[in-house]
């Protein structure tokens, strides 16, 4: 950085000092205060450059900020700014991760729902849903997130092991949570889009076979959580609709009428107890 600083400074100098060359061969008058500006600006940039260039010279004798890997009997080893790099790039994936990768999808789809089904527009916010699916999702996989921090994060803040062991090593519970909740026929029906030999078994079947099969498994199960919930609140709305036509109101809203029936059906049969823990039970 310091070596760029200092070529930059040169080229400051040189515009400057051709500047100055333009101007007197055209003849053109300068006036007092421009005329001491680029009398000073080309000897401060000489300071400049001399005072940054020995410390860009001393930075790469020292080898602070060097980008390089090294390989070896353990595997190849990156200098810690190519691994802050690594880091930071794959922070901007976490969002991804946490929707495709965890249990956040199915949680949050199930919550949408039931608000769905009490007809409720928005109530509970979304605000709540997302934050009660994120804490959820940290509830269900803590086993996992223990067994990564065990067996990968762990070894390689104590730099027992470089950073690709570290990665594979992570990878592996997160692939065990997911193949455990990924159908078969989905796993084979990605395998087979992507060209992977049906003799490799599902646990070895790579990531981007596995994520979207998880993926769309989760979808389903979600959805048929949905229906299951979606039942007892639509014979509601059936019962009230029909109570509501037999009495000739048909200028009133059924679904104004059962929505208070749906909240006390909802609260005595300690919904939310029941939809939580079946909800987070369904995940083995």
């Amino acid at each position: 950085m310091t070596a760029i600083r200092a070529e930059r400074a040169a080229r400051r100098s040189a515009a400057a000092l051709r500047l100055r060359l333009r101007l007197a061969v055209t003849g053109t008058p300068l006036p007092p205060a421009v005329r001491a500006l680029a009398a000073c600006l080309p000897l401060a940039m000489l300071l400049l450059a001399a005072l940054l260039l020995p410390q860009a010279a001393m930075a790469q004798q020292q080898g602070l900020l060097t980008l390089n890997s090294s390989s070896g009997p353990a595997g190849t080893s990156y200098s810690v700014p190519v691994q802050t790099l690594l880091i930071f790039s794959a922070l901007s994936f976490l969002p991804a991760m946490l929707l495709m990768m965890t249990s956040f999808t199915r949680i949050v789809i199930v919550l949408a729902l039931i608000r769905q089904a009490l007809g409720l527009q928005a109530s509970p916010p979304n605000q709540v849903i997302i934050g009660m699916s994120l804490f959820l999702t940290l509830f269900v996989m803590g086993p996992t997130l223990d067994r990564i921090y065990d067996e990968a994060y762990k070894p390689f803040s104590e730099q027992r092991m470089n950073l690709e062991e570290a990665v594979t090593a992570g990878s592996t519970p997160l692939r065990s949570f997911m193949l455990q909740q990924t159908r078969e026929s989905d796993v084979a029906l990605f395998a087979r889009i992507a060209r992977v030999e049906s003799s490799v078994p599902a646990a070895e079947v790579p990531m981007r076979v596995l994520i979207p099969a998880f993926v769309i498994s989760e979808l389903k199960t979600a959805f048929q959580i949905g229906f299951m919930v979606f039942v007892p609140f639509l014979l509601i709305d059936l019962i009230v609709a029909s109570v509501l036509m037999s009495m000739g109101m048909m200028m009133l809203s059924p679904v104004l009428v059962a929505l208070p029936f749906k909240l006390i059906l909802f609260v005595l049969a300690d919904g939310w107890n029941l939809l939580i823990g079946s909800l987070v039970a369904s995940f083995g």
